[in-house]
């Protein structure tokens, strides 16, 4: 968002913050561009975002006590309207396989509300916001020509939680219901778009990347088991453990969805992940996981 007055020191009492509301358009055409964002507010905003709610839910179970604001039922809300325009939208019979063009059908549904949907959870006074803070949300579910999601429209949805943020419709309060119930259950919906369309992973590195469609949630996971006094890294790749933890630990979640969804040795599909398990600690997990994200959002 661009602020046009946010200067340090002290105001009058009739002067108020004011600012800009603007939507987004693309920067980032050519890998050249990827400095620029590096170098931008926004970059460090938005790391400076994904490490302090790193930070809030370490040691912390996805069952704990925390407290939940009129937002973040909002938010819910929300995410509850996506699912039903999913059951709503059934997958047409296709040649194809993969890319259920029923998507677009369903796309075409949140494109057409998004800004609704948004104004619905901003305050009365930051209504002006919904325009831009709803293309983040638009951008979060994949893309409808490829039909497809991956870790950039994961990170549109981190983004459109930092908007937020910036506009103060959730609080430093909201950090651990933000991870723990908005972003888990948008997780669900995700999860059901590409079951129910068969959506194909965007930029997907295969066997070489981390995980056809997620990363953040690896990461909170990770820092959710940093000092667990029973599970280590290496029991995430015995089912019995994950069937046993996943409600507690977003990271379990995660391999749970993978087990359901690949066949064949752990170590064959998901050959980054394996090689995870053998780290000695949750915290180094985390600590390798963040430099991971970081060199790939800059790459």
């Amino acid at each position: 968002m661009a602020e046009t007055e946010q200067q340090s020191g002290s105001t009058s009492e009739d002067e108020t913050p004011k600012c800009a509301f603007m939507v987004p358009k693309k920067e980032i055409s050519m890998v050249p561009d990827m400095g620029k964002w590096k170098r931008s507010q926004a970059y460090a905003d938005y790391m400076g975002f994904i490490m302090a709610l790193n930070e809030s839910v370490k040691r912390k179970k996805l069952t704990c006590d925390y407290h939940v604001s009129e937002t973040v039922e909002k938010l819910l809300k929300l995410l509850a309207t996506l699912e039903r325009w999913i059951d709503e939208t059934p997958p047409i019979d296709q040649p194809s396989r993969f890319g259920n063009k029923a998507y677009r059908t369903w796309y075409s549904k949140l494109d057409q509300e998004a800004e609704a949907l948004v104004s619905a959870v901003l305050p009365a006074d930051k209504g002006a916001a919904s325009a831009e803070i709803a293309v983040y949300l638009k951008e979060s579910v994949g893309n409808s020509t490829r039909i497809d999601y991956g870790t950039g429209h994961e990170a549109a949805f981190a983004a459109f939680l930092c908007c937020l943020c910036k506009v103060g419709a959730l609080t430093v309060e909201d950090q651990l219901a933000m991870v723990f119930k908005v972003f888990d259950r948008y997780l669900e919906v995700m999860r059901k778009l590409q079951k129910t369309y068969r959506m194909e992973p965007a930029g997907s590195q295969g066997v070489w990347g981390l995980d056809d469609f997620q990363f953040l949630p690896f990461i909170w996971g990770s820092s959710q088991l940093v000092d667990h006094p029973t599970l280590e890294p290496r029991h995430f790749v015995d089912e019995r453990a994950v069937n046993e933890h996943h409600h507690d630990y977003m990271f379990l979640e995660c391999i749970k969805f993978i087990n359901e969804m690949k066949t064949g040795p752990f170590a064959e599909h998901s050959n980054q992940l394996w090689n995870i398990s053998a780290v000695p600690s949750w915290a180094k997990v985390n600590q390798g996981l963040i430099r991971m994200y970081k060199a790939e959002s800059s790459l």
